[in-house]
């Protein structure tokens, strides 16, 4: 509503249940953001002088990717890594890894840049930088993008469906996945969204660098193996959609380790929990035709 005129404006609410495969009540998803040294060079490029920091953020894909792979090879599980582009150049061999073990290469920036106050132009160029680098790697195009910092802007899933994605995991305005509309209006196209939330991102209960990023708590692991517990029963309750971000250079340190493997066997004692990546959800609702919505500018 207007501050000013009292006008209503038509925002369409969030989806409610939707249908799962056969056999399946609610589902869930591991992903993995594969942010290194391009995290910190983001927030500042002079970082890039500081080695301790440099070597906490490089943990993630010399020693936590590694070890998640090894957690998921366990447990037979496939799951979706978000990936930046600098990342991929930077660390080659830990994508190709990720490729052939079967898991799902998905988009993430190039140097994890936010959105927010990018022109359109800025962003396509970020969007095609990290494209080109997960290919020119990989040999991957992925379908899949996670906006960095969930930041993104209303020209996203426009410039996304240009690309040929299909799915956005960015935005946390509902517990199930929707079609979302490129733009308000007959004839917008969609794509299918897999909404986030940050009680279920370990970056809140676990980052921290001096200077740079972090409030300078670092969480137990069992607060947020409890927290992350109580979310992924009650989406089972309710048939929704339990989507995990999970930082290798955070969760990879072995006791949060330890803590998403016993989420994870929590998963798999869950009946009717369907546990993919996040592109195989993404199919499966676009398969379930849906009205898709938008979601206009607020007006002042």
């Amino acid at each position: 509503m207007s501050a000013d005129s009292g006008t209503t404006h038509d925002v369409t609410a969030p989806a409610g249940a939707i249908s799962w495969p056969k056999g399946y009540q609610a589902a869930a998803t591991l992903g993995f953001d594969m942010d290194a040294e391009d995290v910190a060079l983001t927030v500042d490029p002079e970082s890039r002088h500081r080695l301790s920091a440099m070597s906490h953020q490089a943990y993630g894909p010399l020693t936590g990717v590694p070890r998640v792979l090894d957690l998921l090879k366990r447990h037979d599980l496939r799951a979706t890594f978000f990936c930046p582009g600098y990342t991929a150049e930077r660390y080659p061999d830990v994508l190709r890894r990720v490729r052939d073990e079967g898991h799902e290469i998905a988009h993430h920036g190039y140097l994890h840049e936010a959105m927010a106050g990018m022109t359109r132009e800025q962003e396509a160029d970020v969007l095609d930088r990290g494209l080109e680098a997960l290919d020119r790697v990989a040999g991957v195009r992925p379908v899949g993008y996670r906006a960095p910092m969930w930041e993104t802007t209303y020209a996203t899933a426009e410039l996304l469906l240009d690309r040929g994605f299909r799915y956005d995991s960015s935005l946390m305005d509902s517990d199930v996945p929707y079609e979302l509309a490129e733009r308000p209006g007959a004839g917008a196209r969609s794509i299918v969204e897999i909404p986030v939330a940050w009680a279920l991102d370990d970056w809140e209960q676990f980052a921290f660098v001096p200077e740079l990023f972090g409030p300078g708590v670092i969480e137990d692991p069992a607060k947020s193996l409890a927290m992350w517990t109580a979310e992924l029963t009650e989406a089972h309750r309710h048939g929704s959609c339990f989507t995990l971000t999970v930082h290798p250079f955070l969760s990879g340190r072995l006791g949060r380790l330890r803590a998403l493997e016993t989420l994870i066997e929590t998963m798999e004692s869950l009946p009717g929990l369907w546990l993919v990546p996040a592109r195989d959800v993404a199919e499966h609702v676009r398969s379930l035709a849906l009205t898709p919505r938008a979601f206009p500018p607020p007006e002042l």
